[in-house]
């Protein structure tokens, strides 16, 4: 596991009640940031994880708040700039899939515009909302913005053909947000590939199995795998904006 100096950093990380998120929030404090975790107001993980990692001597605050609201996301945003004193890094790792199993890529009927909406409403305009609310903060503190696409975004078809396309999005959003916040705040995107995460957790071994032939290290990612690529932003990089880290041992080669 890597490791930074993060003291007296400010990080906010979005989607972290498990996961990637809760890995990027575990590590960042580990590094002595102070992390503020968001989580929807009626997922118990939220509170138990915030209470678990305080208990470890970890300095985590709450942030719940559902991303997928653009006022949500903004009041969430703010509560947690105020109770973090200050916003050095923003994670936008919120996302869904809002299906349990993969759509084919021929099924286009089953691509419905619910699916749409509720896809591009968190992994696409929440990235965008809560970025947008953190800007002030982040400029005051030359700070950055890793925003958590995909290989779906990329080369791969993902969990369905809205999937991909948001998480597009959001790798032409960080790139037009590197440009729009620059020169204080560089903005920079990770793209995983298949995570080992509570979601695909009851997938079929031989999906998973397979993925992970495929890839040149010959394993899938685990959450603390892209945790780390989030504190090479966080803790350095301090010439990359604009970029996108892809992150899945090899598989899109």
């Amino acid at each position: 596991m890597i490791s930074a100096d993060l003291s007296g950093r400010a990080v906010l990380v979005t989607g972290a009640s498990s996961g990637i998120g809760l890995a990027t929030v575990r590590l960042a404090a580990r590094c002595g940031a102070r992390v503020a975790l968001n989580h929807l107001a009626d997922d118990p993980r939220g509170p138990a994880q915030v209470a678990a990692l305080r208990a470890e001597g970890f300095d985590v605050v709450a942030a719940p708040g559902d991303v997928s609201r653009r006022a949500e996301a903004e009041r969430m945003v703010g509560e947690a700039i105020a109770a973090l004193g200050r916003l050095d890094h923003l994670v936008n790792n919120a996302g869904t899939a809002h299906v349990r199993e993969p759509v084919a890529i021929q099924d286009l009927d089953a691509v419905t515009d619910e699916l749409w909406d509720a896809v591009l409403a968190t992994n696409l305009r929440g990235t965008f909302a809560c970025s947008r609310t953190a800007a002030p903060a982040l400029k005051a503190a030359r700070g950055g913005i890793t925003s958590i696409a995909s290989v779906a975004g990329l080369t791969q078809p993902g969990s369905s053909m809205a999937y991909g396309a948001s998480k597009a999005g959001v790798i032409s959003l960080t790139r037009n947000l590197a440009r729009a916040l620059a020169p204080e705040v560089r903005v920079n995107a990770i793209a995983p590939g298949l995570v080992l995460t509570p979601w695909t957790q009851p997938w079929p071994e031989a999906r998973k199995s397979g993925s992970a032939e495929a890839a040149l290290l010959k394993r899938n990612c685990t959450p603390e795998d892209i945790a780390e690529a989030v504190l090479f932003f966080i803790g350095g990089a301090a010439m990359v904006t604009g970029q996108v880290l892809v992150v899945d041992g090899g598989r899109v080669l």
